[in-house]
């Protein structure tokens, strides 16, 4: 089962108690994953699909709090790839449909409202049940061990820009992209994600969702951790090999002895402890000189030896004109 399916699964379980947000909830229900049916004498009708069976029987019990009115219940089962089962939900053309849909603010007299549900969206409770509905009728969450993305799908940009706004003032970035003929309003980063489980009510996904997280994110800063390490501990061996190769070259055509003494004593150290760090190198001399000034005294080295080196490439080969 995936992730959006156990969210789906727990909201589906939620048994809300006010009146006003079990409208707001099956008002986005509806419009999230509902399509309106023409009956005779300008009656209307509901058909729902979902490929949740929670997420199913929760229409109906909304439907049932609002109205005693005749539903259909149909299962079929898909040819293609997975062949999961899709549960539609039919509520024949009747008034009582018109007069449940106008209290749920989808009509507004004669005419469908196809814009936004505020008349019906004045409190937090109701703005949160809202996005629960919306989330179940045509919405879905990537496992945290992924990427963090969560998306509401409609095919309505009007409401598309309402659930932004919804978001919004509950404090979640919400923003919308659109893809073919739909209008995806999403959520990509994991504090977002989480904040949205909370408000929609889904706390044992939350759970679940911050427990990987954190996981997952410290197993990121480990891996941050060993890979600066790993790359502090390469800067320090090059260094080492360059500081033991000019202190080479320096023993091959001057020798250390004409060294000053300073310098002579650092050059035997990092040839005798060339897998050391500076801080290493200082406490091998006994902190008679600090990390600075080591490093100012091979600098030194590595200068001397670059002139050599110039010097030596200046001169003419024995045997040349």
């Amino acid at each position: 089962m995936s992730f959006s399916a156990d969210v789906k699964n727990e909201l589906a379980r939620i048994a809300e108690e006010n009146s006003c947000c079990c409208g707001a909830e099956l008002a986005a229900l509806i419009r999230m994953g509902g399509a309106m049916a023409i009956g005779g004498n300008a009656n209307l009708g509901i058909n729902f699909s979902s490929e949740n069976a929670a997420v199913t029987r929760k229409v109906l019990s909304l439907i049932k709090q609002y109205a005693n009115i005749k539903t259909e219940v149909m299962v079929t089962r898909g040819r293609r790839l997975k062949k999961n089962n899709t549960y539609h939900v039919r509520v024949v053309p009747s008034p009582g449909v018109n007069k449940l849909l106008a209290a749920l603010g989808i009509m507004r007299g004669d005419a469908l409202n196809v814009h936004s549900d505020g008349a019906i969206l004045r409190k937090s409770c109701c703005r949160r049940a809202y996005l629960r509905g919306a989330f179940l009728g045509a919405g879905s969450v990537n496992r945290p061990e992924g990427s963090y993305h969560l998306e509401l799908v409609t095919g309505n940009a009007e409401l598309a820009k309402s659930l932004v706004r919804i978001m919004k003032s509950l404090g979640l970035p919400g923003r919308i992209t659109d893809r073919k003929d739909d209008y995806i309003v999403y959520l990509k980063d994991g504090n977002a994600i989480t904040a949205f489980l909370q408000i929609i009510g889904a706390h044992s996904a939350l759970l679940q969702f911050e427990n990987v997280r954190v996981v997952k994110d410290m197993r990121n800063q480990v891996n941050r951790l060993v890979n600066c390490e790993t790359a502090n501990l390469q800067k320090t061996v090059n260094a080492a090999v360059r500081q033991i190769e000019s202190i080479r070259l320096i023993e091959q055509f001057m020798g250390l002895d004409k060294l000053p003494a300073p310098l002579k004593e650092v050059a035997e150290v990092r040839v005798a402890y060339p897998e050391a760090t500076l801080t290493e190198l200082a406490a091998i001399m006994e902190r008679r000189v600090g990390k600075s000034g080591i490093n100012h005294r091979l600098r030194k080295l590595g200068e001397i030896a670059q002139a050599l080196a110039a010097n030596r490439s200046s001169q003419p080969e024995l045997g040349s004109k």
